[in-house]
């Protein structure tokens, strides 16, 4: 499906909408987990790729995180969409933290699942452009061995990650910022995340003003692909 510049997955059809928003894997590392939340609860999931992934296009002006954050606030008034829950992994983790802070109406609560985003000085985000894939599924994964290098596999679409993000992970100003959020949020993170470890994500749900922390034993930084049951349980 597309919506003006968003071309974009849904399965379900129930009562309760979530806007399930992906990281550099592409939307491929969200399909399964979209696939088995619409199974398990009265779920209608939208699964946008961001413009520029997957070989989608991309409009000339939308270049930074906050720019995605907005074209998905118009898509959800564009389909009317109400009580939304906006879960977002790495990078879509940090466009739905930018999200929340725009305060739409139509967003009723946001999961933040081993999101980027936050200057950390004590703990950075690893730098993932120059690693092979086995050095980058070594970071990315509790049990790597259950992940073995696929030639078919997507790779992480480091050529779109740079136009949003300039290949800086963080923003400086992030932090202050999010003080203003007024949602319930929930920071999910995998406890063997070796791109954005564990106090990275305790920062992260401590800038947030009333936000929850849960770590999830056994994942890593993709808890969607090696942990699904696990973060289904703490989404729910």
């Amino acid at each position: 499906m597309t919506d003006d510049d968003v071309t974009y997955l849904e399965l379900g059809a129930g009562a309760e909408p979530f806007l399930l928003l992906h990281g550099g894997a592409g939307p491929r590392s969200m399909l399964p987990f979209a696939g088995l939340l619409a199974a398990s609860r009265d779920a209608r999931v939208i699964v946008p790729t961001h413009p520029g992934f997957a070989g989608t296009p991309r409009p000339a002006g939308l270049t930074t995180v906050a720019g995605l954050a907005a074209l998905y606030a118009g898509l959800l008034d564009r389909l009317d969409v109400g009580a939304v829950t906006v879960l977002g992994n790495s990078i879509g983790g940090w466009v739905a933290a930018e999200l929340a802070l725009l305060r739409s109406p139509r967003v009723g609560r946001v999961v933040l699942v081993n999101a980027v985003g936050l200057d950390v000085p004590e703990h950075p985000v690893t730098d993932v452009s120059g690693l092979t894939p086995a050095g980058l599924a070594a970071l990315s994964f509790h049990d790597p061995a259950r992940f073995p290098p696929d030639p078919d596999r997507p790779k992480p679409d480091l050529a779109a990650l740079a136009v949003y993000t300039r290949m800086s992970m963080t923003d400086p100003g992030l932090r202050d910022r999010l003080a203003a959020v007024d949602l319930p949020v929930h920071v999910v993170w995998g406890e063997s995340d070796g791109i954005a470890p564990p106090d990275y994500g305790r920062a992260y749900a401590k800038a947030i003003p009333g936000a929850r922390f849960t770590l999830l034993p056994g994942a890593g930084h993709l808890p969607q692909l090696e942990a699904p049951d696990r973060l289904l349980a703490a989404v729910a």
